[in-house]
């Protein structure tokens, strides 16, 4: 079992990069020295009434200054809570949590939609093979774009078409006819249907990475499982952790 920590983390700057989506940078003893691409952290309330962490994917990872990037949006209370804190300020956080993408040295397919974007940041960092990253928004606030275009060529998808091509992240790749033999998505559930489809027609390997809400975060309270292929070791039915045997899946082992 990977390791994971609880530690109070610090606050080293936090700013809002579109609205209601924050870029938050932590400063951790530990977590930053294990965490991967694709795991996330859960992240504690300061308000004692809301007891559970928030689930947070990792944005970033600096091992050399032992700090994580998280970036999120406001989509309840403890998120709301955390938007109004600020550098230097403390938070409990627990992690790294749940298992990453894989590292594979073929041509890919780096797929982010709305806020799965930012968990492919990292992993655009780390992949050394070529690559084309395909990134789905609302509209032209496309946040973490001009990063992204450090690590490779980056096609966007606007459903308003105020930036890029009008449409989703799967018309960018049959309109530029965008070739590769591995893909790696986050994002929403429609969005994981459709790939893991195209994946399947195009005869790709495709991992994915499943949004769900969570409660304990750590495997035990089964609030966050989806439909597998396999029999879990832990329920000894066809069922998986999102939290801890995911949040990355090959696509082939869950049903979605």
């Amino acid at each position: 079992m990977a390791k994971k920590f609880k530690e109070e983390a610090v606050i080293i700057r936090q700013e809002e990069i579109a609205p209601d989506i924050y870029s938050m940078w932590l400063h951790t003893d530990k977590i930053a020295q294990e965490a991967q691409a694709g795991q996330f952290i859960g992240v504690y309330c300061r308000d004692g009434s809301r007891l559970l962490p928030r689930p947070i994917s990792i944005c970033e990872i600096d091992k050399e200054d032992q700090a994580v990037r998280i970036v999120y949006r406001i989509a309840g209370k403890g998120t709301d809570e955390f938007s109004y804190m600020r550098t230097g300020m403390p938070l409990y956080v627990i992690g790294p949590l749940g298992n990453g993408f894989p590292d594979k040295p073929e041509k890919a397919l780096l797929i982010g939609g709305g806020i799965g974007i930012p968990p492919i940041l990292q992993l655009a960092k780390d992949l050394a093979c070529e690559k084309d990253i395909i990134l789905g928004y609302q509209n032209r606030q496309a946040f973490l774009s001009e990063q992204f275009e450090l690590y490779g060529p980056v096609h966007i998808a606007t459903e308003d078409g105020s930036a890029g091509i009008r449409g989703n992240v799967l018309d960018v790749i049959r309109q530029k006819r965008l070739k590769a033999q591995v893909l790696y998505a986050c994002g929403p559930m429609p969005m994981l249907k459709a790939l893991k489809e195209y994946a399947q027609e195009q005869d790709m390997e495709c991992y994915i990475s499943l949004e769900e809400r969570m409660a304990c975060g750590v495997g035990a309270c089964l609030g966050c499982v989806c439909k597998s292929k396999h029999k879990d070791g832990h329920t000894r039915v066809r069922n998986k952790r999102i939290c801890t045997e995911g949040p990355v899946f090959d696509a082939r082992e869950v049903d979605i």
